[in-house]
């Protein structure tokens, strides 16, 4: 069984949410935020959900591969839709995409950008996905340290997203599941505002009913400078 949660807020700077996030059968689960202005990066975050909601629609079966192709998929149609509207040029989303397989006890995902996917199992609270930016190339590399890499002004600078560039590379892994799991999709605007400490906190409550809008409040209380979307999952092994 898996309980869900999810929310969206436009934060209190920003005068429109760039943000999409999509939950679909069977357990297909999506965040993306968009880059490139106004209305551009919408458009780029909606064509991430689309091209995942299309997947799931039509995939017989579903494993890391069929999302990184879904993830792909988006890059073409962003980057086709940039060529013939000039009003769309530089756009672009990250996407962070979630399958459970509960027949089969694993979870599939792929990866770009830097929105995250994690992972709280016995207490223990990991970022799962690696975040596709400079600062972290940086912190990779020994450079910077993750206090640094907070506060750095080259922070939101990403090297990868969907609709940049024509040959992209999407992360994709699957991982086995354990009863009582939970998992977080988040974008930035809310991963950038509350710590990865009350994260945990708030995913591990045991009142998991709303959790996510509790993570959105938190972000805006701490200052809510960009978009906040969030989707908590909450696994039981059937």
């Amino acid at each position: 069984m898996i309980e869900v949660s999810s929310a969206s807020d436009i934060g209190h700077v920003r005068t429109s949410n760039e943000d999409s996030y999509g939950v679909f059968s069977p357990s297909v689960y999506v965040v993306a935020d968009g880059l490139g202005g106004h209305a551009a990066g919408e458009v780029a975050s909606r064509m991430v959900v689309a091209a995942v909601r299309d997947m799931a629609n039509a995939a017989e079966a579903i494993d890391a591969a069929t999302l990184q192709s879904a993830v792909l998929r988006a890059n073409q149609q962003v980057l086709e839709a940039s060529e013939e509207n000039p009003s769309y040029e530089g756009m672009g989303s990250t996407a962070t995409v979630l399958h459970i397989d509960e027949q089969a006890r694993t979870a599939h995902y792929a990866h770009v950008g830097d929105s995250r996917l994690y992972l709280l199992r016995r207490g223990v609270f990991r970022q799962v996905s690696r975040d596709h930016s400079y600062v972290e190339e940086l912190v990779s590399r020994g450079e910077l340290s993750e206090a640094e890499a907070q506060h750095h002004p080259r922070k939101n600078l990403l090297l990868r997203a969907v609709g940049i560039e024509e040959r992209l590379h999407v992360d994709g892994d699957s991982f086995s599941l354990e009863n009582g799991d939970r998992l977080l999709l988040a974008t930035d605007g809310l991963t950038n505002m509350v710590s990865d400490e009350d994260l945990s906190v708030l995913l591990g409550d045991n009142r998991f009913a709303g959790v996510a809008d509790r993570m959105v409040e938190r972000a805006l209380a701490e200052g809510g400078k960009d978009n906040i979307t969030a989707i908590a999952l909450a696994y039981e092994a059937s």
